[in-house]
């Protein structure tokens, strides 16, 4: 087994959704970072059009890991898949990455739209979204993601 890692969190999601909840997840907010950061820290950050954002879900507990087969949102028309087919909080170290859409930069103040995470979520790292790091090759999956995401980026008051 690897070493453990110790990490701090640089920031923390600031508005937005105050609730986790499946879909909807239209709307924006503000990754707010570390405020003794230097400001260069972000220097050239608003060329690019999306983040890679790792947070975790903070409202989660240890508990709630599951390290088993389970239909997807427990819908027995999609079959049973592991815990590392399943993008949520019951995996190990209840870890997320999202690729929301950077819309300013406004000192350490990151404004974005399309995060799916909640207020008060910390920010463990970030990045620039490189379309050339993106996944190489056809990308395929099974049709229950789609299904299951159809409303996810939604938005309730369309």
């Amino acid at each position: 087994m690897a070493q453990s890692l110790t990490i701090q969190p640089i920031g923390v999601v600031v508005g937005g959704r105050v609730d986790p909840t499946d879909d909807h997840w239209s709307g924006t907010a503000i990754i707010r970072l570390n405020p003794d950061f230097p400001p260069e820290v972000v220097q050239g950050l608003e060329e690019f059009s999306h983040l890679l954002v790792v947070w975790h879900f903070h409202k989660a507990s240890p508990g709630d890991v599951a390290l088993h087969a389970r239909s997807p949102r427990n819908n027995p028309a999609w079959s049973a898949t592991g815990t590392f087919v399943h993008r949520n909080h019951r995996r190990p170290n209840q870890l997320a990455q999202s690729f929301p859409r950077l819309l300013k930069v406004d000192g350490l103040d990151l404004h974005v739209t399309d995060l799916d995470a909640i207020d008060g979520s910390p920010v463990y790292d970030l990045a620039p979204y490189f379309k050339e790091m993106g996944p190489r090759g056809d990308v395929h999956q099974p049709d229950w993601p789609g299904e299951m995401l159809k409303d996810y980026w939604a938005d309730p008051h369309a």
